[in-house]
């Protein structure tokens, strides 16, 4: 698991040195869809801003393309700035909760790694989030990110344990990994992985690449949608 994980944080982010780049959402094809249109907010970093890529390509339109698909009305925001860590989620989550916004995608901690910063800090910050999303009645998907293994054992069980965790605690869905679709196909062939589903700079997907991530976090926004009160 450890190599496995270490393969992709080198696909994904690129050596260590490299500061401020990093990481959804979506639903089962049985669940009921909505009538109404539902707002989400998805607040991340680069990999939800859509870095390098055309408008179109970015994650947050790839992913409301796929809702809309399957027949959901969303209207999505996005909420990614490159190179945010948690602090800068936290400093922002009192104006991404707009009224309007009915539910909450949350894909931060990559560049908090990128930076070493310790996972204590990042818990804290993710936790300020969730409380804010819970005081203002607004359901969350948490998405995790998983530390490579050359932090140390301890390191990266704290760090990836902060995830599941909140998430318990604050009643939020939850998904594993944002890089996991890449790290399933790097598992396979690394190189072939890379050209396929990665940009020229080896740090993030290419339209391909985040299309694999939508697909496998497409169901568990459906989840997310199909849990909000009917209008």
């Amino acid at each position: 698991m450890t190599e496995r994980l270490g393969l992709l944080w080198s696909i994904a982010y690129g050596a260590l040195g490299l500061m401020g780049k990093a990481l959804m959402l979506a639903v089962l094809l049985a669940a009921p869809v909505r009538a109404d249109t539902v707002t989400i907010a998805a607040l991340g970093d680069s990999l939800t801003q859509g870095y390098g890529l055309v408008q179109e390509e970015g994650f947050v339109p790839q992913l409301q393309g796929w809702l809309a698909a399957r027949g959901h009305g969303v209207a999505m925001i996005n909420a990614g700035v490159s190179g945010d860590t948690t602090a800068g989620g936290l400093a922002r989550i009192g104006w991404t909760l707009s009224p309007d916004v009915d539910a909450l995608i949350v894909a931060l901690g990559g560049n908090d790694l990128l930076r070493g910063l310790p996972p204590e800090a990042s818990r804290a910050n993710l936790e300020g989030i969730l409380q804010a999303a819970k005081a203002a009645g607004v359901p969350v998907l948490l998405v995790g990110m998983e530390a490579p293994g050359n932090y140390g054992p301890e390191f990266k069980a704290d760090f990836d344990a902060i995830y599941p965790e909140l998430a318990a605690q604050y009643g939020a869905l939850h998904a594993e990994s944002f890089l996991g679709p890449l790290t399933d196909a790097a598992e396979a062939d690394p190189r072939a992985a890379l050209a396929a589903y990665m940009q020229a700079d080896g740090i993030h997907p290419n339209a391909a690449g985040v299309a694999l991530i939508v697909s496998a976090l497409g169901p568990v926004v459906e989840k997310l949608i199909a849990g909000l009160p009917q209008s």
